[in-house]
């Protein structure tokens, strides 16, 4: 057993394994002296997938499909520091048992150049599983965040500028819980919005959203 943990074709989960157990022994010494490495680990995460929206419905394609990948992994819906714990430790124990299998029926290993990034790519649906069920466990702090999407179908007012189709201007919109966004408008038609002009936002656009006139 201890050559199945020592053996140079299996450093990378040798290596993952140790540092899932470092990441818990540091999180542990910052909780006791009153800090945590959350903060620190979110500026790494995409905007996008910090925003709050509901757990069952994934980013569409304005994202990127890189950030659509990263919210297929649950990453941002768990906390990043139990996300990379669930990572570490599911890489580590299924490049274990494969190489345990195929040492038991060949008394080889197979090379880490092949294993490795096999078990990365494998392994990815069994931490999307992993991570759901803890997103569904670990209770979720109330916010009053909310998803750019859920201001579609507010009433803005147009407060800077003169928009035009492709030419936006800057608006501002009250959502549900009376917080202030600013936002930048366009309209989703051949027509002009002026500025104090209330606007009905209708869909996003890559740098804010289009909107018809308020009727």
């Amino acid at each position: 057993m201890w050559e199945l943990f020592t053996h140079s074709s299996n450093l990378f989960f040798s290596v993952s394994l140790c540092l899932m157990l470092l990441l818990g022994i540091v999180e542990c010494l910052l909780l006791i002296i009153g800090s945590t490495s959350q903060g620190f680990l979110d500026q790494f995460i995409p905007d996008q997938l910090l925003e709050t929206h509901p757990p069952d419905v994934e980013l569409n394609a304005d994202h990127g499909v890189f950030v659509q990948f990263l919210d297929w992994l649950y990453l941002g819906r768990v906390p990043v520091l139990v996300w990379l714990i669930i990572f570490l430790t599911t890489y580590a124990l299924f490049g274990f048992i494969v190489q345990a299998i195929f040492y038991n029926f060949t008394q080889t290993y197979f090379p880490l150049w092949i294993i490795a990034p096999a078990c990365f790519i494998l392994c990815m649906p069994i931490v999307r599983i992993c991570a759901a069920i803890i997103a569904k466990i670990i209770p979720q702090d109330e916010t009053t965040a909310i998803h750019s999407d859920e201001l579609i179908g507010r009433t803005a007012l147009v407060i800077l500028g003169e928009a035009k189709q492709h030419y936006p201007a800057q608006a501002k919109v009250i959502d549900q819980f009376g917080q202030t966004h600013y936002i930048l408008v366009e309209p989703e038609s051949d027509e002009k919005f002026q500025q104090g002009q209330n606007v009905i936002l209708t869909q996003r656009t890559k740098n804010g959203f289009q909107a018809t006139n308020f009727n």
